[in-house]
């Protein structure tokens, strides 16, 4: 249940990173609105990662954490604010998974 909720922790990580992103776009009232969907997901992220480290240990869930809004966050540029997508960013996003899945694997 707790790396659901890594998981899920992480996701609200790369959603404070693209109300970031949004709120560099805009102005007056949906600034605002946006900031505080950046303030609730920074919230809901830290509570969710403090809440997996109950069991899990910290040297696991916190990278993996941060790999989880990483990736969210390339991916959120990407589809999004039209960030480039070209090879070499695939290619070390990929590893980033890769690396995320791997430290999963090896927990107890």
């Amino acid at each position: 249940m707790n790396w659901i909720i890594l998981i899920v922790a992480g996701l609200f990580e790369s959603g404070f990173a693209f109300c970031l992103g949004k709120m560099k776009e805009t102005s007056g009232t949906e600034w605002y609105l946006w900031g505080a969907g950046f303030l609730v997901s920074l919230s809901l992220s830290m509570i969710l990662l403090a809440k997996a480290v109950q069991t899990l240990p910290i040297g696991t869930a916190y990278p993996v954490w941060t790999g989880i809004g990483a990736v969210g966050t390339v991916v959120a540029g990407i589809v999004f604010f039209h960030e480039p997508a070209s090879f070499l960013r695939l290619l070390f996003i990929t590893t980033l998974i890769a690396s995320i899945v791997g430290l999963k694997l090896v927990s107890h």
